[in-house]
């Protein structure tokens, strides 16, 4: 018999069995590109664990957040790897991640439902399909934590720019301005304020002045051109640009206007910071200006003498940032630094500076300016503002919000990296 009449016969006996017997799926498998063999890769063909139609990042690319497993809860304090972001925007899986002790909440999108009420003409409740019917807007905004970069992240010497400053993330949020919503509803004479809730266990709440829902707030739905991820509050969460992250409430579920505050659950004294006189801000939403050099940075190592670019992230909650001077010698002289453009409101911008590394002792730090003309204070000049010592920062036991002093690294001759923060 042929090799061809062989071929046919046992196709056929093939074809014959699967009409009887039915077919498995099959396992999907890969060509061997020099011997034209195949061998399995373990997957079943167009499944979640196929990787040709959900992408996987290279195996050489390690990038992960960090967390202290002593003191975080399972989805709490989880920071992003600021020193391998480039760009300015955080990739989703790498956004930083505070749930304040709440489970994610399994939020099915076709049944969730959002609710505006209380000083409004007339009350509504929108379902996902009926949100995204309206006009969307889509905006860079940086999410900080009020406590990133506190002084308890800070107190050593070998912390990392992800430990310090990790805390804060950039992302391309997508979603209804809040404000088109509450045109919708009417707004009654009167009302000042907005409480934002949350989804989860606890129904997290934030008392929002009614000025910023009716200025730049989103309703958000999209991140990064995907919906938002479940630990960033699908399918819905508030994006308040600017402020501090417990006023962008995630799983948002309603939103209440009212003529006051409603000291909610995101409103208690943890979140005030301190002023001059000693006492406590009860209300501080905007965030300051701040940067941070992301590399070279704490932890690294330098590789050797030569030419080595200082970059790094700047961003202020007043809006575009429109300067950053980096100086290599300890705040004694400044250079501008060159900004990677455009500067968006309310989000993370760039910044590079060329420098050549002699092989001796360094300090390196970054001081960024705002559109309105705010620069980032030393910890000497935050000292004088609150009226206070170094040694108070040292001493405290809890966290101290929205503390943004300058950020110095000091290079040793061998090239180590660490955090001179109080030494400056």
């Amino acid at each position: 018999m042929s090799d061809r009449r062989r071929f046919l016969k046992s196709s056929a006996a093939v074809i014959g069995g699967v009409a009887v017997g039915g077919i498995k799926p099959a396992v999907a498998q890969r060509m061997d590109d020099t011997s034209g063999e195949y061998w399995s890769l373990g997957y079943e063909p167009n499944t979640p664990d196929d990787p040709r139609v959900y992408g996987q990042r290279s195996r050489y690319v390690t990038s992960l957040r960090t967390y202290n497993p002593k003191r975080t809860r399972a989805t709490d304090d989880i920071h992003t790897p600021l020193q391998d972001i480039e760009g300015f925007v955080t990739p989703a899986p790498l956004h930083f991640n505070v749930n304040h002790g709440s489970a994610i909440p399994d939020i099915d999108p076709s049944t969730h439902k959002f609710m505006i009420h209380g000083m409004v003409d007339k009350p509504l409740v929108f379902t996902m399909e009926e949100l995204k019917r309206f006009p969307s807007v889509s905006r860079f905004h940086f999410v900080e934590c009020s406590y990133n970069a506190a002084p308890p992240e800070r107190r050593y010497p070998d912390a990392t720019v992800a430990r310090t400053h990790g805390q804060t993330s950039c992302s391309l949020w997508t979603g209804v301005p809040l404000s088109v919503l509450l045109k919708e509803t009417g707004i009654k004479d009167g009302a000042t304020w907005i409480v934002a809730e949350g989804g989860e266990a606890k129904k997290r709440t934030k008392s929002i002045p009614l000025s910023k829902a009716l200025d730049d707030a989103i309703v958000a739905w999209g991140q990064n051109g995907e919906p938002v991820r479940p630990e960033q509050g699908f399918p819905l969460r508030l994006v308040t640009p600017g402020y501090e992250g417990p006023a962008n409430v995630k799983w948002l579920r309603r939103i209440k206007l009212g003529a006051q505050p409603w000291i909610a659950h995101a409103d208690n004294p943890g979140h005030t910071t301190l002023r001059p006189d000693g006492k406590g801000r009860w209300f501080e939403f905007e965030m300051g200006v701040n940067s941070v050099i992301t590399r070279p940075s704490g932890g690294q190592q330098m590789p050797g003498r030569g030419f080595h670019p200082i970059t790094g992230l700047a961003w202020s909650g007043g809006g575009a940032i429109t300067r950053v001077e980096v100086s290599t010698d300890g705040g004694r002289t400044w250079d501008d630094a060159q900004l990677e453009g455009p500067a968006h409101r309310f989000a993370h911008t760039r910044f590079y500076m060329p420098w050549k590394w002699q092989g001796g002792e360094a300090v390196i730090m970054s001081r960024a300016t705002d559109e309105h003309g705010d620069v980032q204070p030393s910890l000497h000049e935050l000292n004088q503002i609150y009226g206070v010592q170094t040694d108070y920062w040292l001493k405290i036991k809890d966290s101290r919000g929205h503390f943004n002093p300058i950020q110095p690294w000091r290079i040793t001759a061998e090239g180590s990296i660490t955090n001179a923060v109080w030494e400056i």
